[in-house]
């Protein structure tokens, strides 16, 4: 059924989709009632769909399509384009993985929202910059035997941090040290798993309804079958593109709606900040052209400070917008029902500390800087 003209956006795109998200965005921010229903309903509206390949089963486009769905999802709802970043991201893990084995095993349960996939690598980008070392160890245990499927590795430790760990079954990217020696694999690791052990949801002031928690794993046996990839510093610098990309689709569907909400004020209101709103809408084009631009022709893989910086500035377009909502809303936006201001204030705090935080992208920059400047120069 096509939309009725002069929508955009998801109303165009899945109307269904957009009304439920619009009438259900509080709930999914402040508490779990629906957490199993995000997944399903965005794979019905076909999001999970795009940027994969239609020979792989996907709805055919690029990353850079995908990012737009996200940003159209977090006008709705940051919470619902949270778990959509999630399993999106996923998605792009298999289909960057050389297990084909793997991808094709996956895939078909993940675009139909019938299985979860949870990132798990803030940890193993973290490690890529050197802020922090893997938090799971891999072990050696019996090999292959002939068409036996049998244990390679034991994996054992923790992630306190991922989303889309949706109760009704799930799989984790999850990158592991190996004891032997040689580079870190990244593994897929199901909810079902021996020794997996997902925690109760975490207690977070917002985005309750995006099953995020903790995972443990204990002596939990994994093989060749489950390994995404057995080089994981070569590999996240091609994903972490996608994996940043994909997230900063959220902070441009925030800015956008905090935007559009200036425009629920009056108009003395609306003219009070008509030119600071312009100017941030005009940064926000910019920024999302030159994000599409760079994932797609692989200039943030050579380059990494360059999408580091755009997602600092995008952060900064977040808060400002936000700002110029509470501005334009007055005391309307702190009574509770009457609009989404206050909820679109937690989570624009939310978008600098989401992995890698702001801090730790400056830190980066700056270590890169330091390692740039000539011998002597003084800083």
């Amino acid at each position: 059924m096509s939309a009725p003209a002069g929508l955009r956006g998801l109303a165009a795109r899945a109307p269904s989709l957009a009304t439920w998200l619009d009438t259900h965005a509080e709930t999914l921010d402040t508490d779990a009632t629906l957490c199993g229903d995000v997944v399903p309903r965005l794979a019905e509206a076909g999001l999970l769909h795009i940027g994969v390949p239609t020979t792989l089963g996907g709805g055919g486009g690029t990353i850079g399509d995908a990012i737009d769905s996200v940003a159209e999802v977090a006008e709705h709802s940051f919470a619902a384009a949270f778990v959509l970043w999630g399993q999106r991201t996923f998605i792009e893990y298999l289909l960057q993985s050389p297990n084909h084995g793997l991808r094709d095993r996956l895939l078909p349960a993940l675009l139909a929202g019938e299985l979860a996939g949870a990132t798990g690598l803030s940890n193993a980008m973290k490690y890529l910059s050197a802020i922090e070392p893997l938090q799971i160890r891999a072990t050696q245990a019996s090999a292959s035997s002939g068409a036996t499927r049998v244990p390679a590795w034991r994996v054992t430790g923790a992630l306190p941090w991922i989303t889309n760990l949706r109760k009704q079954g799930f799989v984790a990217a999850a990158a592991a040290d190996h004891e032997a020696g040689g580079p870190p694999s990244i593994f897929a690791i199901a909810h079902n798993a021996p020794g997996v052990t997902r925690s109760d949801d975490l207690d977070l002031i917002g985005l309750r309804g995006t099953n995020t928690a903790a995972l443990q794993m204990t002596d939990t046996p994994l093989t060749d079958d489950d390994r995404v990839t057995d080089n994981a510093p070569a590999w996240l610098v091609r994903v972490r593109p996608a994996f940043l990309g994909l997230q900063c689709g959220m902070s441009l569907g925030l800015a956008r709606r905090s935007l559009a909400g200036t425009y629920d004020g009056g108009p003395g209101a609306r003219a009070a900040v008509a030119e600071e709103a312009a100017a941030l809408a005009e940064q926000l084009d910019t920024l999302a052209a030159r994000l599409k631009s760079g994932v797609a022709q692989g200039e943030f893989v050579q380059a990494p400070a360059h999408l580091f910086e755009l997602r600092i500035a995008l952060a900064g377009v977040v808060h400002d917008a936000a700002s110029l909502e509470v501005q334009t809303g007055g005391g309307r936006g702190y009574l509770r029902g009457l609009s989404g201001v206050a909820r679109r204030q937690r989570e624009a705090a939310f978008v600098p500390i989401v992995t890698p935080s702001l801090v730790q992208l400056k830190n980066q920059l700056a270590a890169q800087r330091t390692q740039q400047r000539p011998t002597g120069t003084a800083p």
